[in-house]
């Protein structure tokens, strides 16, 4: 499996990204025309998958990418039951109302195995890797180095070309 570089390369992401884009056309469906709140409410949840999902991954700590994933979770959830109050308003057809709950669904469970995957990884993200280190011996060398050049010492074995 290859390691995601950026959000864009989680197959959630592109998943969410999907539903995010039926969602906005569905609702540019004329019989959604005047329930502007409606309109906007049932957006910023499909929104709020695809940003909570890509700023989690960009806070660079498991932890954190956890959290977000579960709120991108509870937003699906959100877009889910939407759908049903646009299928009882007769805003949609039972086909659209079908395809972007089951796709809701699906990105929702895709969330929660991702979720789990985290959990259990001893990985714990980029803000936590730790630059290598050098050695005790390595590290007193150049601490001796530079005492010994601020006091214009030459080091043992160092010949001046000039004489």
């Amino acid at each position: 499996m290859k390691k995601a570089e950026s959000f864009e390369d989680l197959v959630v992401w592109q998943k969410a990204r999907e539903l995010t884009k039926r969602v906005y056309e569905i609702t540019k469906d004329k019989k959604f025309s005047g329930d502007f709140s409606f309109i906007d409410q049932i957006r910023r949840a499909a929104v709020s998958v695809i940003s909570n999902i890509s700023e989690g991954f960009e806070r660079g700590s498991n932890t954190e990418f956890i959290q977000f994933l579960f709120l991108a979770k509870g937003s699906c959830g959100e877009v889910r039951c939407q759908m049903y109050v646009a299928y009882d308003q007769w805003y949609i057809t039972k086909e659209d109302f079908n395809t972007v709950k089951d796709s809701a669904r699906q990105v929702s469970g895709m969330l929660g195995n991702f979720i789990e995957y985290l959990k259990g990884s001893e990985l714990k993200g980029t803000k936590f890797k730790t630059p290598p280190r050098k050695s005790w011996a390595e590290e007193s060398k150049e601490i001796l180095q530079r005492i010994m050049e601020r006091q214009g010492i030459k080091p043992r074995g160092a010949e001046d070309p000039k004489a």
